[in-house]
């Protein structure tokens, strides 16, 4: 299996400002959503989905959306995991690479003056700090404006957000940086849409072209929201490990997609088979000593284009999901 790039294209998709009139229609109904916008003294727009306000189920699904830079479908629906239907979030995307990939990904660490989050969101496409992944992608984005999604239990300052829009080549006032910490309702409902977006993240770790991707769908259940960051870090990763289910179109032969299959669900990884805080805490909660490859949906269906195969690998396992989410 290799990787293709690709020539950039600049703008294809708009997804920064697809986002930003989702977050204006958030802000709208703020009242609503339960959360909160202010402006900074430098123009950037910040919107509160769970630090200091209750966000919930609604602001979660636009989070989502927003995350996959509005070329995503996200819906609520029930999935069933054993002998229990349990809430979940279905996803689905006719542009996989790029709306999972080059934005739903949280791959831009925001460290500077003593604040920290994980950034997703389209804004990746027009600051493509991981020079490595957007070359392989071969998408960029020229934006007017751009869209963040941080998760972490901080705000953040007038200084990150000048750090920010000097590295995406944008003035702060053309910024909106939304913020929900991995233990609120919202936080926790855009971390479970990843259904789709962890296993083309497997796939590229694989060596495989995720821009071979022609569709996909996907399910995760919504785990209750935990008193703390580290519990529901531990759930939300459940859901995917031990709980998701996530279906592919892609342009491959057969035999591509046999081998694929049989790497990609989570059940492949030396660290599958106990709840994850149990993984981090084997480990001396050094998250880099996990298997990366652990980090991919529990159960994956692969259907070639070409031949109309499905091949199908991985399973559910509510057992281990129980023990995370209610014991």
């Amino acid at each position: 299996m290799t990787t293709i790039g690709h020539a950039p294209t600049t703008d294809d998709f708009a997804m920064n400002d697809r986002a930003w009139r989702i977050a204006d229609e958030m802000c709208e109904r703020s009242a609503e959503l339960r959360i909160h916008s202010t402006r900074l003294e430098n123009g950037t727009r910040l919107i509160d989905a769970g630090v200091d306000t209750r966000g919930g189920f609604a602001a979660g699904l636009a989070l989502a959306r927003i995350c996959m830079g509005g070329l995503g479908h996200v819906s609520y629906q029930p999935v069933v995991i054993g002998d229990d239907a349990l809430p979940g979030v279905q996803v689905w995307t006719d542009h996989p690479a790029i709306s999972c990939m080059a934005a739903q990904y949280a791959g831009w660490a925001v460290k500077v003056a003593g604040f920290f989050g994980m950034g997703s969101g389209p804004l990746r496409a027009q600051a493509r700090v991981e020079h490595e992944l957007f070359a392989k992608l071969g998408y960029a984005e020229s934006a007017r404006r751009g869209i963040l999604v941080l998760e972490t239990r901080h705000m953040p300052t007038e200084q990150v957000a000048a750090w920010i829009a000097q590295r995406s080549e944008l003035d702060p006032s053309q910024l909106t940086l939304i913020v929900a910490p991995t233990a609120s309702i919202a936080g926790c409902v855009q971390i479970v849409a990843r259904s789709l977006e962890t296993g083309l993240h497997k796939m590229d770790s694989l060596g495989f072209d995720v821009t071979r991707v022609v569709s996909g769908t996907g399910t995760a259940p919504v785990p209750p929201v935990a008193a703390d960051d580290g519990v529901a870090i531990g759930r939300t990763n459940d859901c995917i490990l031990y709980a998701a289910q996530a279906r592919y179109v892609v342009d491959a032969t057969d035999e591509e997609l046999a081998l694929l299959a049989d790497q990609l669900p989570a059940v492949a990884s030396r660290d599958y088979g106990t709840p994850f805080h149990e993984i981090f805490a084997r480990y001396n909660n050094d998250f880099y000593k996990i298997d990366p490859l652990l980090f991919s949906p529990a159960e994956v269906w692969l259907t070639s284009s070409g031949s109309g195969r499905t091949f199908h690998a991985g399973q559910l396992n509510p057992d281990v999901l129980n023990r995370s989410l209610f014991s």
